[in-house]
């Protein structure tokens, strides 16, 4: 009797980098399983060694997203001293660049409707990053509930990814860059800047 096959971890990196590709080449649309296999160069049916559902291999693909979007929040973050305005700002263009730069990834990250959080603790991954941006509004409204505030500019920052993705806001505001429309969103949700 043949001992059964086991699951090979190499094979399970190569899918997730496959997705990851695949994501940003043709859209959240386009991760089937079938296609993943397909492009990593095994059956349809070796991907469920793995990721016994398609949910949990667009979870395991949205992970990295979140890893690739945490380390850029903790490189923005880094050099911007301690002024939680500022921070905001540098953070919140982050946010839109790496949206604008990364949209099937972007797409698929927020789709927690769709994604299979729980044994691959996708939400260990992308909640802390909600938590840096309650912690920075807190500090600059130290008045507000900052979990609510933190969640309408977060909810506005993913509006103005959205639209200006798609040409919206261009075409609306006449505008060449999102710098204003980002300061406008800090100003609606934190007040003016002092002196402004």
């Amino acid at each position: 009797m043949s001992e059964p096959e086991k699951p090979d971890p190499d094979l399970r990196t190569r899918l997730v980098d496959v997705g990851v590709d695949l994501v940003a080449l043709e859209g959240a649309g386009a991760l089937t399983l079938r296609e993943i296999a397909r492009r990593a160069g095994v059956s349809h049916g070796a991907p469920r060694r793995h990721f016994p559902t398609h949910l949990e291999l667009l979870s395991a693909i949205a992970r990295r997203g979140f890893t690739q979007l945490g380390i850029r929040v903790t490189t923005t973050l880094g050099g911007k001293g301690t002024d939680p305005r500022a921070q905001l700002t540098e953070l919140g263009r982050s946010y839109l660049e790496f949206a604008l730069g990364n949209p099937g990834m972007y797409e698929l990250m927020f789709r927690h409707d769709l994604l299979e959080s729980g044994h691959l603790r996708l939400r260990d991954t992308s909640l802390p990053l909600f938590g840096v941006l309650v912690d920075l509004v807190g500090r600059a409204r130290p008045d507000a509930d900052a979990r609510a505030v933190a969640g309408a500019l977060w909810a506005n920052l993913h509006g103005i990814a959205q639209l200006w993705g798609w040409g919206s806001l261009q075409l609306a505001t006449g505008a060449e860059d999102f710098t204003p429309l980002l300061r406008t969103a800090l100003d609606a949700h934190l007040g003016p800047e002092d002196g402004r």
